[in-house]
């Protein structure tokens, strides 16, 4: 796979015309409006009404879109489902502000996979082998330079094998406290059981997107505590059983002790 070049001028400058996915292009791609328009219909009206049976709860968008101009938009990830549910779950209107931080060696792996990340899902590649920080950077950018903007990204970095949420990298709080972002907590409920790694297609059924408070900007440990909080409330089994705390040398005497 080729080296991704995210210093170049039709991304760093972001040219008014630009503030609409993907960023790829010079011009003012009607091509790609046309595509995700296309996209919208077939994933909020057929997939995600007949096939997923997506409901949302919580505030709703249209309240969030009215405070929050721009928004870091973090959920668990479990599924390859979980960015278009989100996405679908999105009133359309507010589709061209919406960005999804996406694995470029996934997303971008392929002529078929890159045209459906480009002009359909407006991914921004992020190579998690990037040594050089310029996706980071990138994002950066894009947060303090837009009008607004909605980041879609999965803060335990890859999905989860087996459904649990794992602990965040601290890429969320970076983008966050260095542009003020506010965080939007998001909690998909049901996507390991659609379509867990490792399965081909996803299955039908039911998906619930739970839509929680925004957050302030925080170290990641803080905005961690504060999430597993809030998800607990839905779902006490979202996270994995903690591990109990290695016996002290003490209690292991104790123990002899008492035997």
């Amino acid at each position: 796979m080729k080296d991704w070049y995210y210093e170049n001028d039709q991304w760093t400058k972001l040219p008014a015309y630009l503030k609409h996915l993907p960023l790829f292009t010079r011009h003012l791609d009607m091509f790609s409006v046309f595509m995700r328009f296309l996209w919208s219909i077939f994933l909020k009206n057929i997939c995600f009404k007949f096939y997923i049976r997506l409901k949302v709860k919580g505030t709703p968008f249209k309240e969030i879109y009215r405070t929050h101009p721009k928004l870091i938009i973090i959920s668990n990830h479990a599924s390859h489902l979980d960015a278009v549910s989100i996405a679908a779950s999105i009133p359309r209107r507010y589709w061209l502000n919406l960005y999804i931080a996406a694995a470029k060696d996934y997303f971008f792996s392929n002529p078929l996979f890159t045209f459906f990340s480009k002009h359909c899902l407006g991914a921004i590649p992020i190579d998690r082998k990037d040594r050089k920080g310029e996706a980071i950077n990138l994002i950066l950018k894009l947060l303090t330079e837009l009008p607004r903007m909605w980041l879609i990204i999965f803060p335990e970095g890859t999905r989860s094998k087996d459904g649990k949420i794992q602990t965040f990298k601290r890429g969320v709080s970076i983008f966050s406290e260095r542009t003020q972002t506010p965080l939007l907590f998001t909690y998909l409920e049901g996507n390991n059981e659609l379509w867990p790694k490792g399965q081909p297609i996803p299955l039908p059924g039911k998906l619930v997107l739970h839509v929680g408070p925004v957050h302030p900007p925080g170290p990641i440990q803080d905005v961690y505590t504060h999430y597993k909080q809030w998800v607990l409330t839905i779902n006490p089994n979202a996270f994995p059983a903690e591990e109990p705390a290695p016996e002290t040398t003490e209690e292991k005497k104790e123990d002899l002790e008492n035997e």
